[in-house]
């Protein structure tokens, strides 16, 4: 009988325990939330120029996910019609403002001739980009901008 106490005590103590570590940072759920959609800024021109592929119209969805030694952070994105390829997410190190945010833009090469438009899921590109646990070391947002939208991930 007294063991049987014991096991269920230490069962109870290990288990009221784990509520600070479902609101820690070593908790993988808890490390950086849902995406949430905002409106975009302009970007200047003399930056535009830096990289020539045009924004995505629509950042559709983007979520960063743990890796070894760091995170994926995926964006995908719907450009106005079918045939951009290229999708890449490119780091904007000259914008102004919070510290502890990373900016990516979501950029894609639009294609040669005319295509049709199709239907949205056709449109969808996906981008990714890996970052170190250096690169994320003081980092609480990390924002992907789109022409019309971007969205953000916060801690």
């Amino acid at each position: 009988m007294r063991a049987r106490f014991m096991v269920i005590l230490s069962t109870a103590l290990i288990l009221g325990g784990c509520a600070t570590v479902r609101e820690s940072r070593i908790n993988p759920f808890n490390w950086f939330g849902g995406a949430t959609q905002e409106g975009t800024t302009a970007i200047p021109v003399s930056r535009q120029m830096a990289d020539p592929r045009p924004l995505v119209d629509l950042v559709v969805e983007m979520g960063v996910d743990r890796a070894p030694g760091g995170a994926i952070v995926q964006a995908t994105g719907r450009p106005s019609r079918q045939g951009f390829w290229n999708a890449e997410l490119v780091r904007d190190r000259a914008t102004p403002g919070e510290t502890g945010v990373l900016v990516y833009d979501f950029r894609l090469a639009p294609p040669k001739g005319s295509t049709r438009v199709g239907t949205e899921p056709s449109r969808e590109l996906t981008a990714g980009t890996f970052l170190t646990d250096q690169d994320l070391d003081g980092v609480r947002a990390i924002v992907v901008r789109g022409a019309q939208n971007q969205q953000r991930v916060s801690r």
